[in-house]
């Protein structure tokens, strides 16, 4: 008998924002349980990027810290805040612009190294196998989602879509998909 859990624990492939953040949800929380198992419970998944940033290139402003990790400045904000409330970043002026402040590791996030670069190396290692379980590689093809929707953006699709379903009622058809 279906109890409707099917549905529950698998979304709907149609909606895709849904099943990104299911997937996201289900590998990010198992990395967290490893970091809460080494005694990391305050270090988060998404914090590992930033990390390698401020390791490759010294202290960075938020914008700079954005664009090394490929996120919104409002995400780097919001994780910088966070990694500094965990004690992991300061926020230092910026000795060339007194407007900017400068996001830098602190001694208790360098101490934390070996462990966070261990975890980082086994998850590198975890998504090699996953990825050998797929049809391409999930970094590859979201490389290539993200590219695609830089050259349309996602909103001029469905824009365009709902423009077409519309024209198509009018004249008394289906559109063709």
């Amino acid at each position: 008998m279906n109890n409707g859990s099917s549905a529950r624990n698998h979304p709907d492939p149609v909606a895709v924002g849904t099943l990104l953040r299911h997937v996201l949800e289900l590998l990010d929380g198992d990395v967290a349980k490893v970091y809460e198992e080494q005694g990391l419970a305050e270090y988060r998944p998404r914090f590992s990027p930033v990390v390698r940033a401020l390791l490759a290139e010294g202290p960075l402003s938020v914008r700079d810290l954005a664009a090394a990790v490929g996120v919104t400045h409002s995400a780097a904000s919001q994780t910088a805040a966070q990694m500094a409330r965990a004690g992991l970043v300061t926020h230092t002026p910026d000795p060339l612009d007194a407007r900017r402040r400068l996001v830098g590791l602190t001694p208790k996030a360098r101490a934390l190294l070996p462990r966070i670069e261990a975890e980082w190396e086994a998850t590198v290692a975890a998504m090699a196998e996953l990825d050998s379980e797929l049809s391409m590689p999930l970094g590859e093809l979201l490389r290539q989602v993200a590219e695609a929707v830089g050259r349309r953006p996602f909103r001029e699709r469905v824009a365009a879509a709902y423009r077409a379903e519309g024209a198509a009622r009018r004249r008394g058809q289906r559109p063709v998909t």
